[in-house]
């Protein structure tokens, strides 16, 4: 049975959104800092959820200092926490921990990434959360695993993309690079969700609840199987290409006489094509040395300095409408500073205003389009805005809730 609480926020989200938000009915837990769990659970909030975030009392999750750019908040925070409620709970307290607890029971999720094995320490491990709850689904975001020689290892994203060998897959011949963006943290975020959406719909079937584990290094080495499979079966290390593909050849961007053009050639009739009309070559097409992929990628080097010779001579405009009519995938390389007007989310309305407590931000809108499926008006809580707000839910009266403080359990 869906209990009272769960059916008022449905109820809530009816009458103030319109329609129904997919997770409307669910409540979330999340005991979580960093980036990884707070970008899953900003993914539940968005699509409806009630998401209670607990940080530690005048400290908070250490995200928010990461930086103070985005009026007053960081930009990680300000990112990954909007339509949250925050609250401050002192964990190593054992009345923090009762009404964790308390909560828990009321609860459909418990998300947690405290640190290895700091859960069960604290009380507050899978079994007995379940245990209070039966139809809880707990998980449980790692650095490596919970077992293993590594399970006890801090596990940040810089130091998971070398672990990893995304470092060694990713920058140039002559130097190894990170990525621009938070991908390890982004992985795990993103299966962590999906994970949750998968446990929620078992439990329409079963009822019964289900403890999720999740490492940030699985994650991550799901995106480098192709590195992977390259290297247990070439035998070679896998070959870095700075911007251009470490596979396909032409794949990456070009220099045009005014800016820079990505090029995406998969096949054999994009490649012919691209010959005929955009290099003006045709015959380049069946010169043995780029009649297939396989050769292009071994002869890369005269390849792509011979098109960018040919292309550097053209405007970008010139050299997209030759694309255009070849029919051949390209896109501009911008700048980040070109992004926020960037023409297709202008004529898609894709920015949205959230509120936080420094003011107004425009944020991007969930990336899942669906008539109904508009979150509405969202805000970046202040640390500990909604304390008070989800105690007295729990039955506590205002005196409780000061003496929890006076004493620093909150």
């Amino acid at each position: 049975m869906v209990g009272s609480r769960q059916v008022l926020s449905y109820l809530v989200s009816v009458f103030t959104l319109g329609s129904v938000l997919p997770l409307a009915h669910i409540r979330v837990l999340a005991l979580e800092q960093a980036v990884a769990v707070p970008l899953a659970t900003r993914h539940l909030a968005d699509m409806g959820a009630e998401v209670i975030k607990v940080e530690r009392p005048k400290v908070g999750d250490f995200a928010r200092t990461y930086d103070s750019l985005v009026r007053g908040q960081s930009t990680y925070f300000a990112w990954i926490n909007r339509g949250k409620k925050s609250i401050t709970v002192n964990l190593k307290h054992p009345k923090g921990q009762e009404l964790i607890r308390e909560l828990a029971r009321t609860c459909d999720v418990l998300v947690q990434n405290l640190g290895p094995g700091a859960a069960q320490r604290l009380g507050l491990g899978p079994q007995e959360m379940m245990a209070i709850n039966p139809r809880l689904i707990y998980c449980s975001l790692t650095g490596y695993g919970s077992t293993g020689p590594y399970r006890d290892k801090k596990a940040y994203d810089l130091l998971l993309q070398g672990e990893a060998g995304v470092i060694a897959a990713t920058g140039t011949p002559e130097a190894p690079a990170k990525t621009g963006m938070s991908i390890v943290d982004i992985a795990g975020g993103m299966y962590l969700f999906a994970g949750i959406l998968l446990a929620l719909l078992e439990r329409e079937r079963t009822g019964k609840g289900r403890y999720l584990e999740l490492s940030l290094f699985d994650a991550i080495l799901e995106w480098m199987h192709v590195p992977l499979l390259y290297v247990m079966h070439t035998g070679r290390p896998f070959p870095r290409s700075g911007q251009r593909h470490n596979l396909i050849v032409p794949y990456g961007p070009y220099l045009c006489r005014d800016g820079t053009i990505n090029l995406a050639i998969q096949n054999q009739d994009e490649w012919r094509r691209f010959c005929a009309i955009v290099l003006e070559e045709p015959g380049l097409a069946d010169d043995p040395r780029y009649a297939d992929n396989q050769r292009r990628l071994e002869n890369r080097h005269s390849l792509e300095s011979y098109i960018e010779q040919k292309l550097s001579t053209l405007p970008l405009v010139e050299v997209a409408r030759r694309l255009d009519e070849a029919d051949v995938p390209y896109a501009i390389v911008r700048d980040v500073t070109e992004l926020p007007c960037h023409p297709q989310l202008q004529a898609r309305s894709r920015w949205m205003e959230v509120d936080s407590p420094g003011g107004p931000i425009a944020m991007l809108r969930f990336p899942i389009e669906a008539d109904g499926w508009d979150p509405g008006p969202q805000r970046i809580p202040a640390l500990g805005e909604h304390t008070r707000q989800v105690l007295a839910q729990l039955g506590l009266s205002d005196q409780e809730i000061d003496q929890l403080e006076r004493e620093g359990a909150i």
